[in-house]
């Protein structure tokens, strides 16, 4: 932050209270946000239609195909910083209509024996709490099967732990690979019951998601990496099992 020169702009999400606090440390640049009525926002008009506002202004009707609140705010940021770079906010608005997402967020790896299963790279409690919560908005009633590698150093140390039943309670089914972590998956995960489900084997892993899938389910897979090729696995297991 203080790398930012006076003329320079921060803009912030500013329903979060621990920007704030950063900011009061020391911030000498101008400060804009979005996510808060005084600030850049949105209102819901359709599934994938919204209104968006500047300090209680309305801009225009942005229709944004990426599901979940996480891609709206980040869409709002978006338009803020391309204002700030002299955009007209009306043709952002536009441009971002036909942005199709980038891999790895919220990414459709494919369909088999009508089971979808779902990349994120959410790997933190807080992305993944509002990855799930985006894909339950756009799926509805459908289970979700969460399945999650703590992969990051600081997931495999346990930093965050005791915030991951939280984060994961929108899921119907979790899934955890539970290898190589200094924590016990099994006890941290307690809160969620029988919902749970823990390997700390790859193939078995697959072979318990599988067991557990039936036609309509979205299978989200959560992890900061490769996760031994699952999405393949998966797809490929479901083909042959459904068959």
């Amino acid at each position: 932050v203080r790398t930012i020169p006076r003329s320079g702009k921060l803009i912030v999400n500013g329903a979060d209270a621990s920007i704030d606090r950063v900011l009061a440390r020391g911030c000498w640049s101008a400060v804009e946000r979005f996510g808060v009525d005084d600030g850049w926002s949105a209102s819901v008009v359709g599934r994938s239609s919204f209104e968006v506002f500047n300090q209680g202004r309305a801009i225009g009707l942005l229709r944004l195909e990426l599901q979940g609140e996480h891609n709206l705010q980040n869409a709002l940021a978006a338009i803020a910083a391309a204002q700030a770079a002299g955009v007209d906010p009306k043709r952002a608005i536009q441009t971002l209509a036909r942005f199709k997402g980038v891999r790895r967020r919220m990414e459709l790896r494919g369909t088999a024996a009508g089971v979808a299963v779902w990349d994120d790279f959410a790997h933190h409690p807080t992305a993944i709490a509002t990855t799930v919560s985006g894909l339950r908005d756009q799926v509805g009633s459908a289970r979700i099967l969460a399945v999650l590698e703590p992969r990051s150093n600081t997931m495999r140390a346990g930093v965050l732990k005791d915030r991951l039943p939280a984060s994961l309670k929108q899921a119907d089914r979790i899934f955890c690979y539970g290898a190589n972590l200094g924590w016990d998956a099994s006890a941290t995960l307690a809160p969620l019951g029988d919902r749970v489900s823990i390997e700390n084997d790859l193939e078995r892993l697959v072979a318990a998601i599988v067991a557990e899938a039936h036609s309509g389910d979205q299978v989200l897979v959560m992890s900061n990496g490769g996760f031994g090729g699952i999405h393949e696995l998966l797809l490929a297991s479901l083909s042959m099992t459904r068959t």
